[in-house]
């Protein structure tokens, strides 16, 4: 969307952290996935790499391991506001940067049914909060606060300006892909 090629590789990285508040876990969790990237795609690449995750009342709610556990979290969503972290990090050769943002969300009041029905879709059992925003949970969203990018896990918009005013890479918006 933004006018960048890129290749998307999926690394194993351990996600667990233990003690880091959500800011700080979505920045050190986009640092090993950058890593592990770098290693799968070599040193001269550029990489980025991005985690979001959900908390509500300073509680991670991470992706839901099944449906019962995705209706918990969404139940516990309804009617409250929430914050979405989102942490990325760029980098190539020795230049790395790594950034966080917070969004805060607001749920209306979801019935059983509409939580139900999303559930049975299978949709929230692979996103954090066990919603993504940019699909048929978006009609839950009363109200939000921050980059509507970063909810759905890449704000695009910092992501850019960090990749121009860093890495000297802009994208070609005609041609869709980026040049240096």
């Amino acid at each position: 969307m933004a006018g960048y090629r890129f290749t998307v590789l999926s690394p194993d990285v351990d996600e667990s952290a233990q003690g880091l508040s959500p800011d700080l876990l979505v920045q050190e969790l986009s640092q090993r996935k950058a890593a592990a990237a770098a290693v799968l795609s070599g040193s001269d690449n550029v990489i980025l790499a991005a985690d979001t995750v959900v908390a509500l009342d300073g509680k991670i709610l991470g992706k839901p391991g099944d449906a019962a556990c995705a209706v918990q979290m969404l139940r516990a969503l309804s009617g409250r506001t929430h914050v979405v972290y989102t942490g990325f990090t760029i980098s190539e050769k020795n230049t790395v940067v790594t950034r966080a943002l917070a969004a805060y969300v607001t749920m209306r009041e979801i019935t059983e049914e509409e939580i139900d029905a999303y559930v049975a879709t299978g949709s929230p059992l692979d996103k954090a909060g066990a919603y993504g925003i940019q699909e048929a949970a978006g009609m839950f969203v009363q109200s939000l606060q921050g980059d509507y990018y970063s909810i759905m896990g890449l704000p695009i918009c910092p992501v850019s300006v960090l990749l121009r005013d860093t890495f000297g890479i802009t994208p070609d918006l005609q041609k869709g892909y980026y040049h240096e």
